[in-house]
């Protein structure tokens, strides 16, 4: 699976989020890292950045949440690149079989977004206008990944970020419980850890055996 990173900030050059989000993402090779600039794209421009959306498979919108919104220059890059005749037509969305995902940090804790909280709305509400151009377009749409206080996260939860993070990049089901375990496996086998990988594949098992188990007392076919 091929995955574009459409990074958006208004100084990333300072962003230690981006930078260790860049960094994680170099470890996936089929990943594209692409940040977005203030300018205008002329015809071969927007070509080119139409051609970087056409041959993925999964596009990740990734950005810090900017006056309850998207930085500038991702909804500049929208405007000039997602066109009519590209990604929707008069018959629905083109871009049938790709995924649309989101990645947004902010720096207030989770619990501030909430109605009657700090900030007094969802996170849900201010993406959904993501969700409208993943219906509009034909996308499949991934629940979002949400990165708050990355500043104040301490190195255990930076490392399981590391993690997850490489798994939204990859996982067909990237919330998917036991395609995370799979995943671990995999790397473990990668890595050269014959044992932990041998562990993890017979706790995968054990996994499997129990939703079927489940499954079957639920349809009353085990006593």
């Amino acid at each position: 699976m091929q995955t574009l990173i459409v990074v958006a900030h208004p100084n990333i050059a300072r962003s230690n989020t981006q930078s260790f989000f860049k960094e994680t993402a170099a470890q996936v090779p089929e990943s594209t890292w692409h940040e977005l600039t203030d300018c205008d794209y002329s015809p071969a421009e927007v070509a080119s950045e139409q051609a970087l959306i056409l041959a993925a498979d999964r596009i990740v919108l990734q950005f810090p949440l900017y006056w309850y919104s998207a930085p500038a220059q991702l909804w500049a890059w929208l405007d000039a690149v997602w066109q009519r005749g590209v990604v929707y037509d008069d018959t629905g969305g083109l871009l049938r079989g790709k995924e649309l995902a989101v990645v947004v940090s902010f720096s207030h804790p989770l619990t501030d977004y909430r109605l009657g909280a700090r900030e007094n709305v969802t996170v849900d509400t201010l993406l959904a206008p993501f969700a409208a151009i993943a219906r509009k377009t034909g996308m499949t749409m991934l629940t979002p990944l949400l990165v708050p206080e990355f500043a104040r996260m301490t190195e255990q939860a930076r490392a399981e970020l590391f993690t997850v993070y490489q798994q939204y990049l990859t996982l067909d089901q990237p919330t998917s419980r036991r395609k995370q375990a799979q995943w671990f496996e995999a790397e473990l086998a990668k890595r050269g850890d014959a044992l932990l990988a041998d562990t993890m594949s017979d706790i995968n098992a054990d996994m499997t055996q129990l939703h079927q188990t489940v499954a079957d007392l639920r349809t009353g076919e085990v006593d």
